[in-house]
């Protein structure tokens, strides 16, 4: 059964004011011409979803002029509102046009979830509805006390709660939920409770990154974070060090997910995997498998230059990759994805 994607982009953004004067929240950039809608988006795309349904309303006219009916691989539909009527309406809106599961976002937060591996588990479940959550960040830096005096200070940790982060699979049979009267226009506060109470919720968490965007400040942090990432098919890369010497690289990869089969022509590189659980395979120059090694915490591979290979993921993979410089000689011999 084929899922539809939702984006929730009706909002008018006040928070964000001046950004948001003359263009929805949506369009903010994260970087030159790659937006917060940009991202979320190719989100769906790589989850392997065609179709998306844009719930707009304010200045929904520039995202259309900007992404069309037909974006990349995707078929857009927009659901306008010319007034704002609450989440709850523009879910159920979707629900009825769609008549079929849909995997739906808030059109305000920039994460990393693994939208597929979401999918998967939510048609597992029973539950009609459910919810990705993510841990709670402190808005402030806390202060650790023993013995009557403060031993240390750290810095906006993860709390020990969890937060609604904005990402909901919703079976077609939860349209029943939708249809009932409440007295108030958001989802948070009368679908969610009451599927909750009969039993029709249930979750969805890993970790990764997650960040909405709800201030000048959040998009400040995010444009900063983003300087040197780039998103990928399969994860992200970010550029720690970049000099004469030497290229140091993050990569992330998500589970069920791998990079290209390529090589470097001169690069000498190092893997070090931080976290998580992967493999990488060799290939010989028509592309056979030659040999498959298992990436597990602290494992060390070294590969050198015009070597045909393959990183992939069992669990969500984090690793470093130390090397010699040029960062742009990667040959692409075959690609699991549209780019």
């Amino acid at each position: 059964m084929n899922v539809i994607g939702g984006i929730l982009a009706g909002g008018y953004g006040k928070r964000l004011l001046p950004l948001t004067k003359d263009y929805p929240k949506q369009l903010i950039e994260l970087k030159e011409n790659y937006t917060i809608l940009d991202k979320q988006l190719n989100d769906l795309r790589f989850a392997d979803i065609k179709n998306v349904y844009l719930m707009v309303g304010y200045l929904h006219e520039k995202i259309i002029e900007r992404f069309g009916n037909k974006w990349k691989d995707l078929n857009l539909t927009y659901l306008i509102e010319e007034k704002p009527q609450g989440t709850l309406y523009a879910i159920k809106n979707a629900l009825e046009y769609a008549n079929s599961d849909m995997l739906i976002m808030n059109g305000d937060i920039i994460c990393d979830f693994n939208l597929k591996k979401m999918i998967e588990v939510s048609r597992k479940r029973k539950e009609l509805i459910t919810i990705a959550i993510t841990k709670m960040p402190s808005p402030y830096g806390i202060v650790v006390i023993e013995d009557n005096k403060i031993v240390n200070f750290i810095e906006k940790p993860l709390l020990p709660h969890y937060i609604n982060a904005g990402i909901y699979y919703i079976k077609k049979e939860a349209m029943d939920l939708f249809k009932r009267e409440y007295s108030l226009t958001d989802v948070e506060r009368t679908v969610f409770p009451k599927a909750a109470v009969e039993g029709e919720l249930a979750y969805y968490t890993e970790e990764s990154f997650w960040h909405s965007i709800d201030s000048i400040k959040d998009v400040e942090f995010i444009r900063e974070f983003y300087k040197n990432r780039e998103d990928k098919p399969w994860g992200w890369e970010r550029i720690l060090v970049n000099n004469e010497k030497y290229l140091v690289k993050e990569l992330y990869i998500k589970a069920g997910y791998r990079t290209s089969i390529h090589y470097h022509k001169e690069r000498d590189e190092t893997l070090n995997v931080i976290k998580g659980l992967g493999y990488i395979e060799f290939f010989d120059e028509k592309l056979n498998l030659i040999k498959r090694e298992i990436l597990t915490n602290n494992s060390i591979v070294r590969i050198k230059p015009n070597t045909i290979h393959s990183i992939g993921a069992e669990e969500n993979l984090l690793l470093q990759e130390y090397s010699t410089p040029y960062p742009n000689d990667v040959v692409r011999l075959k690609d699991f994805y549209l780019r």
